[in-house]
């Protein structure tokens, strides 16, 4: 308790907090957009529960993983050597989960590009849909990647734990916040879906690409992200002064 209140007497302390939290919410918009597109896939009325298991599964994930911080930080000891590079633990999860995100988004993209069979009675999306306890598993799949990440991240900004603690509380906190938001924008409108499937590509692309020793730098990812939602915004809102032009409802 007494490490508490100089913490929260320490203005350096606050700022470490803030930066940790501003952090974890930009990281946590790959899990959300995840999160976002594989639930939409389950019927209307499992998508809400679905999405508050995952995402309270992930953050008692988190905090159990914070609790063996000393653990997670071994990981980044190498294991053994790949042509002259040194692999980790932490290069595994990276390089597993990025290969998992690229397979399962290019799944996804063959599923909604792919011609029906004549004669299928079933809807696409009814074959593709996984089951609650199936996308719960992949929920906390991809959160445990993420979560090392973003720990041994962490671990670089600040030695004081419970400010980790706190930073994974208020982002989870957001995320749950916008979870419910997001997923229903993204079931309005189709088009965001193919796109969000493409940054789901490249960050899994940037995992593996992480793990095998060439690290690319967030701000790059997250720039050319926001730069494919404005190109996409103008083309959502062009297309609805084209319909209001034509007297036709407004197309999504």
């Amino acid at each position: 308790m007494e490490t508490l209140l100089v913490l929260a007497r320490d203005p350096s302390a606050w700022a470490a907090l803030a930066t940790l939290v501003a952090m974890e919410i930009v990281l946590g918009i790959d899990n959300l957009i995840f999160i976002s597109i594989l639930t939409n896939k389950l019927p209307e009325q499992m998508r809400e529960k679905a999405r508050r298991t995952g995402i309270g599964l992930a953050l008692f994930m988190r905090l159990g993983l914070l609790a063996t911080i000393a653990w997670i930080v071994a990981l980044t000891e190498p294991v053994f050597t790949l042509f002259s590079k040194d692999i980790s633990w932490r290069d595994i999860i990276l390089i597993a989960g990025g290969a998992f995100l690229v397979w399962k988004a290019t799944r996804e993209i063959h599923q909604h590009v792919a011609p029906e069979p004549e004669g299928e009675e079933e809807s696409m999306a009814t074959r593709a849909a996984p089951g609650f306890a199936a996308a719960i598993g992949q929920i906390l799949v991809l959160d445990l990647v993420f979560s090392i990440d973003s720990i041994i991240t962490a671990v670089g900004m600040t030695d004081h734990v419970p400010i980790m603690f706190v930073a994974v509380i208020a982002a989870v906190a957001v995320m749950l916040f916008a979870a419910a938001p997001l997923a229903n924008f993204i079931n309005r409108n189709p088009t965001i879906v193919m796109l969000a499937l493409a940054f789901l590509i490249m960050i899994g692309m940037t995992l593996i690409a992480d793990g095998l020793g060439h690290h690319v730098p967030k701000g790059y990812i997250y720039t050319a992200m926001a730069f494919s939602c404005g190109v996409e915004a103008l083309n959502m809102l062009a297309r609805r002064r084209r319909s209001r032009a034509a007297g036709q409802p407004p197309a999504h």
